[in-house]
C-alpha cells in the first residue's frame, strides 16, 4: 500500500511537535526545580536574618519562616549541629549565619546545576 505525501508530512510534523513538546516540558521542569531551590535558599536567608535581629519567635510569621528554614537546612546545615559550630558569646547567631548561609549557597548551586542538566 502506497502512502500519500500528506501522510508522511503529517508524521514528520507530529514527530517535530513531539520533540518541541518534550523541550517545553523539560524547560518547565528545569524552571520549577530552580524556583524550588530558590525558595529554600530564601527561607534560609530570611531565617538567618530573623535570628540575627532576635525576632519574636512567638509570632506566627517568624515561626513559619524558622520552620521552613529548619526544613531547608536538611540537617546538614543545621543551626544547632551543622557544618561549623561556634561556642561562647553570640554562638547561636554565628552558628545560624554560618550554617544557613552555607546551606543557601548550596541550594543555589544545586539548583543551577540541576536546571542546566534538565533544560535542553
Amino acid at each position: 500500500m502506497r502512502r500519500s505525501p500528506g501522510v508522511r508530512a503529517g508524521a514528520r510534523r507530529a514527530a517535530h511537535l513531539t520533540g518541541a513538546g518534550i523541550k517545553r516540558v523539560r524547560t518547565l521542569l528545569g524552571e520549577i526545580v530552580w524556583f524550588g531551590c530558590l525558595l529554600a535558599a530564601t527561607a534560609l536567608l530570611l531565617g538567618a536574618v530573623l535570628v540575627v535581629l532576635e525576632a519574636n519567635t512567638r509570632n506566627a510569621l517568624v515561626e513559619a519562616v524558622l520552620r521552613a528554614a529548619d526544613w531547608a537546612d536538611l540537617g546538614v546545615f543545621s543551626r544547632t549541629a551543622g557544618v561549623k559550630q561556634f561556642t561562647g558569646d553570640g554562638a547561636v547567631v554565628k552558628n545560624t549565619v554560618t550554617n544557613w548561609g552555607l546551606g543557601a549557597v548550596a541550594w543555589l548551586v544545586v539548583g543551577r546545576v540541576a536546571r542546566r542538566i534538565i533544560t535542553p
